[in-house]
């Protein structure tokens, strides 16, 4: 069963950063994309990175391209999102989420999710 553990949130003042870290367990298939999603109150989930763990193509939603950097560590299954510069509208839930024939930044192409870890950004 694959499982994906999500941590790191928490409070910061706008300007500041987080870095948010998703362990995987239970993999079978080694090609797979690794994407963090994030949900605001009232809104739909959208994308906000993903990974390929195969290449290491990546790929960012416009309003954090410059900001965010995501990265992986195969030999951990780890992956993690370094969020920079941080802004009130980055509030949200944010959420990884794997699959093995999909890469990209589509809430539909995920069969499996964490829980999420909640970031909040003051002003």
């Amino acid at each position: 069963e694959v499982q994906l553990v999500e941590s790191g949130g928490g409070l910061v003042q706008a300007g500041g950063s987080l870095r948010l870290s998703c362990a995987i367990s239970g993999l079978t298939f080694e090609d797979t994309a690794i994407a963090w999603f994030r949900q605001a109150p009232g809104k739909e989930r959208e994308g906000v990175s993903c990974i390929s763990r195969s290449d290491g193509s990546t790929s960012y939603a416009e309003s954090v391209k410059g900001r965010f950097t995501i990265s992986s560590d195969n030999d951990k299954n780890t992956v993690f999102l370094q969020m920079n510069s941080l802004k009130p509208e980055d509030t949200a839930v944010y959420y990884c989420a794997v699959d093995s024939a999909y890469f990209g930044l589509e809430p539909w192409g995920y069969d499996f999710w964490g829980q999420g870890t909640q970031v909040s950004v003051s002003a």
